[in-house]
């Protein structure tokens, strides 16, 4: 290590005491463990352009352990992308360097982690996307590596080691994973609950592994440069580093983790890492130049990878498959409509079967698969036309993610923050569960991934409680910025599907087992979330809001109540709302059209819990599932629990008709 080395890197860990103790919170230990190797990425092997933090060719460079996010803010105030007011504001209000790394928010952040594993887990979909443009674009291009850097508490985490599993299955070379093993957490020595050999462990998975000390520049060198070389396995490199390297007296102590250090601690500190005693976010002239020494390289790498690309794209076929992939911003894709035969009932997962093989002839772009359901989710069509992603077909764009729900929505997660390729999953609306925290990651990112959740009810049947959704749909929409999508027929899941497509904000698809049938008129008004399936053409009496398979038994009901004579069928109105987000986003003038505030025989209908129907019905009649489902064919469930129209209209009956 040369005395630049030495001097820039405790510069940088200067910076991270700084900025912590300027915010009063934050976790400097680890940032200051890290420091080594971290320093000499960035320095020395990443690849990026300094002039432009989105360069398309760059490394992709994701800090899972989000909680040292002062190690990347030092390091971007060292490319030039941060100032030394940005570290100044270190986890307050607006700044551009909150309390874990958020992408829209800092340049040179690839996504918003912090929940560990999960960067962990986007780095494999990051990988996966750079590895099929690199197959369907051009292999140079496109032939950058994903670093991840993580600690301890990432490699406890489940998603950590099945998103290893999956990376080491599928040979993603172009991956290379850094484990910060500190051995300290919050509440102290790792050893109290963890002992895995990661060595083994990963080469299991199909990973190579290397071992070095996390604070010898020369062994990380040497890790750094194998790293770059051609390789044909995914990358853990081990890195035995002490907690706050440096600290007076804090080094090596879990205390270091998540709290500022004393004011005597840092001080002390601070001293002994030759920094100036009265100047907070030193960072001198020498060490930054110093810092980026091999900015030249970078740039001229920067420089001849544009060029190479402006000759490919004289080739109008290239040119062509490149915008595809990589269109104009605000550009949306389109497709063609479908023709759906409205003679036949079908179930909507089927509906989305459909649409999922007619976006595979037209969106190139468009990737997925599902875990491990296949035939019930409806992804084989798509699968045998685009073919598997796997290391010997690489343009496949059918991704078998296994049993794999939490690790699948992450990776996809990665994949839609990579750019170029749109993602799907699919699973149980059951196991969404398993999704959840991903699912609310993306949500945070924004990121367009279409999530599609089959079997969306009670009426799943046969396999139980188990695997009926009640409280899932509702649980969904609690999460902020997620698109919770409930189509009714065949047409409106078409909707619906081109909606999603056009959102830059991810969205759950719920779609049934049982066959529903198509409703009476087309639905092109189901994109704005909320429309009137049948109108009252007289004085409104009746009102009903439903959503997905109960849109059908809405109408079967209101021909049920009027045929009892309590109110005429034009006096009736029945409104799928299929996607609540959407219609909450809508001039108050239409949501006020679709609520009929004055109509007070107020009627929803969904299978699964009823709270939040409130919205829609005040003190009305909420027809749905508040308990568990049991084990047998849906339509004896059906009328085990009130889901007919003679058991709804009695309920009709009772709430409102009924001298009470």
């Amino acid at each position: 290590m040369t005395t630049l080395d030495t001097r820039a890197v405790n510069c940088l860990k200067g910076l991270v005491l700084d900025g912590v103790d300027s915010a009063q919170s934050g976790h400097p230990g680890g940032a200051m463990g890290a420091m080594d190797f971290a320093y000499l990425l960035f320095t020395e092997t990443l690849r990026f352009d300094p002039r432009n933090p989105e360069w398309l060719g760059r490394d992709r460079f994701i800090l899972s352990a989000g909680h040292m996010s002062m190690l990347q803010y030092s390091l971007l105030h060292g490319i030039g992308w941060l100032t030394r007011e940005d570290l100044a504001q270190f986890r307050q209000l607006h700044s551009r360097t909150p309390g874990h790394p958020e992408n829209g928010v800092t340049p040179g952040v690839e996504c918003t982690t912090g929940p560990l594993g999960q960067g962990c887990g986007m780095s494999v979909g990051f990988a996966i996307a750079a590895a099929h443009l690199a197959a369907t674009l051009d292999s140079e291009l496109f032939g950058y590596n994903i670093w991840t850097l993580l600690g301890d508490g990432c490699m406890q985490e489940g998603i950590t080691l099945a998103s290893a599993s999956l990376a080491g299955h599928q040979k993603l070379h172009n991956l290379v994973w850094f484990y910060d093993k500190n051995r300290k957490q919050i509440a102290g020595d790792i050893d109290r609950a963890y002992s895995d050999d990661e060595g083994k462990v990963f080469e299991g998975f199909g990973w190579e592994t290397l071992h070095v000390v996390g604070h010898d520049h020369a062994a990380l060198r040497k890790a750094l440069a194998y790293a770059r070389s051609p390789r044909e396995k995914p990358l853990l490199i081990i890195g035995d580093t002490t907690i706050a390297k440096g600290a007076y007296s804090l080094e090596d102590s879990h205390h270091s983790h998540g709290a500022p250090f004393s004011k005597e601690e840092r001080t002390r500190t601070r001293e002994k890492l030759g920094l100036p005693a009265n100047e907070s976010f030193s960072w001198p002239e020498e060490v930054a130049h110093h810092f980026q020494r091999n900015f030249t390289l970078r740039i001229q790498e920067a420089c001849t990878w544009e060029e190479k690309i402006q000759a490919r794209c004289k080739d109008p076929a290239f040119q062509a498959r490149f915008a595809t992939y990589f269109p104009t911003p605000g550009t949306m894709p389109t497709v063609p409509a479908l023709q759906w035969d409205r003679t036949q009932g079908l179930a909507t997962r089927q509906a989305f079967g459909k649409i999922l093989e007619h976006w595979a002839r037209m969106l190139p772009q468009f990737v997925g698969g599902s875990a491990d359901l296949d035939p019930s989710n409806m992804t084989e069509g798509f699968a045998k036309l685009v073919g598997d992603f796997t290391p010997a077909h690489r343009v496949g764009r059918n991704i078998p993610f296994g049993v794999r729900e939490f690790p699948m929505s992450a990776i996809c997660n990665g994949i839609a923050l990579h750019g170029g390729l749109i993602p799907f999953d699919a699973t149980f609306l059951s196991f969404a569960d398993y999704s959840r925290p991903a699912l609310r990651l993306g949500a945070i990112q924004k990121v367009r991934v279409i999530h599609e959740f089959s079997h969306d009810s009670f009426h799943l049947g046969e396999d139980g409680p188990t695997h009926q959704p009640v409280e899932h749909v509702m649980s969904l929409r609690a999460i902020p910025d997620l698109y919770v999508m409930r189509p009714a027929d065949p047409h409106e899941t078409e909707v619906m599907c081109n909606t999603a497509l056009a959102l830059q904000a991810p969205s759950c698809i719920c779609v049934t087992r049982q066959k529903v049938p198509h409703l009476p008129k087309t639905a092109e008004e189901a994109a704005r979330g909320a429309w009137v399936v049948q109108r009252a053409t007289s004085a409104l009496e009746l009102l009903f809001f439903a959503t997905g398979s109960e849109v059908g038994l809405a109408l079967e009901t209101a021909s049920w109540v009027a045929a009892q004579g309590w109110v005429s069928l034009s006096s009736i109105q029945v409104v799928s709302v299929p996607c609540w987000e959407i219609f909450f986003q809508q001039e108050k003038a239409y949501q006020a059209e679709i609520m009929q505030r004055n109509c007070m025989r107020r009627v929803s209908i969904e299978a699964g819990s009823t709270l939040g129907w409130e919205r829609f019905v005040g003190d009305g009649l909420m027809i749905g599932l508040n308990h568990f489902g049991a084990s047998a064919p849906a339509n004896i469930l059906a009328k085990e629990y009130g889901f007919t129209p003679e058991s709804i209209g009695a309920r009709i009956q009772a709430h409102f008709y009924e001298t009470r």
